[in-house]
């Protein structure tokens, strides 16, 4: 496999390659922190101004590193980043861990750190030679104390009071693009199709027919309320955060809504698929009630009358009109 493989290998790099994947990955790291902070920099002002200082202090070891590679090997430095080296830690794209919320950013932040460190410290350990072993240390320190300089940060830039109002912004914001869009499109997809798949499923008993109308009612649904709710708001003055996230929870959850008692349909026998859909209509408004009070602290049992109420009288009216 090693014949075969692109990269190389951590043992196989000379003390200048080693220096130079130590410039770049700090550049990529100092770059990281400053789209951390431009991305939160209107809402999360606090935690900005720590990412700030974090990608300055990554631009110090920088700077240090290429002094340092300047004394040895001279100005010109070798093209190697963590990519080309087989068992270096890797970054997660940047647009990955944004779309995530402000703690996520955090912990990934601080995993960085630590997974730089510990990188260091297991090659120093494998190294034979005393001068890399001495260089690898000195990096694994350097981390080490991009931990305490980032902990020392977060104390200057976040009180407690702060921290605590941007984990609430934080979750607020969570809620409006991704809970209430999809809770919404959970509510229309199980209870909206209730009607039309029950319809056709005690007018023609037939399994597969009824599957199909299923499947058309909740991608169909799924397409419409994904597209309503991105065009509906572009969150510029409500605050609801991007059209396009909205669209896709509310889209993608009122397409699972329906298909969770379309599917039973597969299954060949009239009354056994219909069993195993009114149970999973069940789970599924129990289910919306639960997210209501969990997420929009609505009192449980008000939440499951409501969506019990309405989607038993959706399902009795696809009832009657079937057999009917």
């Amino acid at each position: 496999m090693r014949f075969f493989s692109q990269r190389r290998q951590f043992r196989d790099l000379s003390e200048q390659e080693v220096i130079a994947l130590a410039i770049s990955s700090e550049e990529d790291d100092a770059r990281i922190y400053r789209s951390y902070a431009a991305s939160l920099r209107d809402e999360f002002p606090a935690t900005a101004s720590v990412f700030d200082g974090m990608a300055v202090e990554e631009d110090d070891h920088r700077a240090r590193l290429i002094a340092l590679h300047e004394s040895r090997f001279g100005p010109t430095i070798p093209l190697i980043r963590r990519e080309h080296v087989a068992g270096f830690y890797a970054r997660r794209p940047i647009w990955l861990i944004q779309n995530l919320g402000i703690e996520r950013i955090r912990t990934e932040a601080a995993a960085m750190e630590r997974d730089a460190e510990r990188f260091y410290i297991a090659a120093a350990a494998r190294s034979q030679d005393s001068a890399t072993r001495k260089l690898l240390g000195d990096l694994a320190a350097a981390e080490a104390g991009h931990q305490t300089a980032a902990h020392s940060l977060e104390q200057t830039h976040l009180d407690d009071d702060t921290r605590a109002s941007e984990d609430d912004m934080s979750k607020r914001q969570f809620i409006l693009t991704w809970v209430q869009p999809g809770l919404a499109g959970l509510m229309d997809g199980s209870v909206s199709t209730l009607a039309p798949i029950f319809a056709t499923a005690f007018a023609t008993q037939d399994t597969w027919t009824t599957f199909l109308v299923g499947l058309a009612a909740s991608v169909g649904a799924g397409i419409s309320m994904g597209f309503t709710e991105a065009a509906s708001d572009d969150g510029e003055l409500s605050g609801r955060g991007s059209p396009i996230k909205r669209g896709f929870a509310s889209g993608i959850m009122t397409t699972v809504g329906g298909l969770g008692h379309a599917l039973p349909y597969l299954i060949a026998d009239f009354w056994t698929a219909t069993t195993v859909a009114i149970l999973v209509v069940f789970i599924e408004l129990w289910a919306i009630a639960w997210i209501q009070n969990r997420f929009m602290q609505t009192p449980f049992f008000r939440a499951a009358f409501q969506v019990v109420l309405g989607g038993a009288l959706v399902f009795a009216a696809g009832v009657l009109i079937g057999s009917g």
